[in-house]
């Protein structure tokens, strides 16, 4: 994946095609904050399952759920994958009682 800086952006002479590009680069700053916050909540999870902490992973996984219905909502995620990763975290936490 290229970067902004490394790949030669061709200069857009339109109003609305410069404005295009300013959102652009809000938005794409905006859904890689989303991204690594998603990616985030879901490690924290993983690692109270794999410390073995039943109550504190449940705890994360309360807050996790939020963020990542929030990220489907927003279509940076498909409702499916928020679905599935909902459903496996949720199944290591279980797992721990056994």
């Amino acid at each position: 994946m290229a970067t902004s800086s490394k790949a030669k952006k061709k200069t857009v002479r339109l109003a609305s095609g410069r404005k295009r590009a300013r959102q652009d680069v809000k938005l794409n700053a905006a859904n890689t904050a989303l991204r690594s916050k998603f990616r985030t909540v879901i490690k924290n999870v993983q690692k109270a399952v794999t410390a073995g902490d039943k109550s504190k992973a449940a705890d994360l996984f309360k807050t996790a759920q939020a963020v990542i219905d929030s990220v489907a909502d927003k279509g940076i995620f498909h409702k499916n994958k928020a679905a599935r990763h909902k459903s496996r975290l949720s199944a290591k936490i279980k797992a721990l009682a056994a």
